[in-house]
């Protein structure tokens, strides 16, 4: 499973530094919104791909039972996934806002505006 996960990490890595490239600020945005889920998919990549229980303890036990899965990996995704919405939203209306000033979606347009 992990070298499939490498390759489709790979794949999102390089489908978001070639949306980046491109001149259009949307698709500037979708890169960047491919390499947060690329880097989330890389962190559940490394900590592991085994199923586990949840990391709760039985009642009177000093262990849990059996394999557990590892929560600090899902709670640093999830963290990201909520900042990368956060960021998405906000460069979401920063190019809606450029759009209206500019009238143009090309990064080159944008740089020779006095606006």
């Amino acid at each position: 499973m992990e070298p499939l996960m490498a390759l489709v990490i790979g794949l999102l890595y390089a489908t978001a530094i070639f949306m980046m490239l491109r001149r259009s600020i949307v698709k500037l945005v979708i890169g960047l919104l491919l390499l947060s889920n690329a880097a989330n998919l890389l962190i559940f990549t490394t900590a592991g791909m085994t199923r586990g229980a949840p990391p709760l303890i039985p009642e009177g036990m000093m262990q849990p039972l059996g394999g557990v899965a590892d929560p600090l990996p899902q709670a640093v995704v999830l963290t990201a996934i909520v900042i990368a919405f956060g960021v998405l939203a906000f460069a979401v209306v920063l190019i809606r806002r450029a759009y209206e000033i500019v009238k143009a979606d090309d990064l080159d347009k944008m740089k020779d505006t006095d606006t």
